[in-house]
């Protein structure tokens, strides 16, 4: 994404909150949540600037959390050049040595779909996301924009994870990956996978940042993400070492 390009200062941008909603990470809290406008988004400088606040994006919209009276969940990154994999990384790359990976643009592929629902039913039935539906894909992972993308997983013929990622000015996004919930993968530890294949891409591209999203310390499904060190958290408006 050049640097070039054209942004709009922040205060000049307009915003929304939705109602309060059912928490989907903390038991018995509710939720709201600062979306920018449709009309505005998600274009690349304003998408950019946004990040660095901690917004994220699903489908078409830029979002964060702004839940009155808790901040629980805190934007993180991963400062690429500084990662250093520890042992247990390590061992998961030699593991996948056979898995290639290949980079597409974010379109609709009935491969990526089939994969993406039996995900969602094996891993999240009990989740906002339960059932799939091909709208539903289409709306949150698909995008036809010059950042978006998708990182297929593959060993020999079959598919077996994909990685959405937005490429950004300072950075790669990790949107949202999904893999094959077989047994017989279990041991390749493929989310583990992704994010460190995110940081090879990020590093290629000499992005100095790899945006993992929202981490919250009560919520077991987010421990891994602080054991990709070091890890920087989003406090105001400042990145600073995530401390646990």
């Amino acid at each position: 994404m050049s640097s070039n390009t054209p942004r709009r200062p922040v205060r000049d941008l307009r915003f929304f909150l939705t109602v309060p909603h059912d928490c989907s990470y903390l038991p018995d809290r509710e939720a709201t949540t600062l979306f920018l406008d449709p009309q505005e988004a998600p274009l690349p400088g304003v998408y950019d600037s946004l990040s660095l606040l901690g917004f994220r994006r699903s489908g078409r919209h830029l979002y964060r959390p702004h839940c009155e009276g808790c901040n629980a969940c805190r934007s993180v990154r991963i400062p690429v050049e500084r990662f250093e994999p520890n042992r247990t990384q390590r061992r998961v790359l030699r593991r996948n040595s056979d898995i290639q990976t290949r980079v597409v643009n974010a379109s609709f592929n009935s491969r990526h779909y089939a994969l993406y629902a039996n995900y969602i039913c094996h891993r999240h039935a009990d989740g906002d996301m339960y059932p799939p539906s091909h709208e539903q894909y289409r709306t949150f992972l698909t995008l036809n924009e010059p950042y978006a993308f998708l990182l297929e997983f593959t060993l020999g013929d079959e598919l077996v994870a994909v990685a959405a990622f937005d490429q950004l000015e300072h950075g790669i996004s990790a949107i949202y990956t999904f893999f094959a919930t077989d047994p017989a993968f279990e041991k390749r530890s493929l989310g583990t996978l992704a994010i460190l294949k995110l940081i090879e891409i990020a590093r290629t591209q000499a992005l100095p940042h790899l945006y993992l999203g929202y981490w919250i310390e009560e919520c077991r499904k987010m421990n891994y993400k602080k054991h990709f060190s070091p890890v920087e958290v989003l406090s105001g408006r400042h990145w600073q070492p995530l401390i646990t």
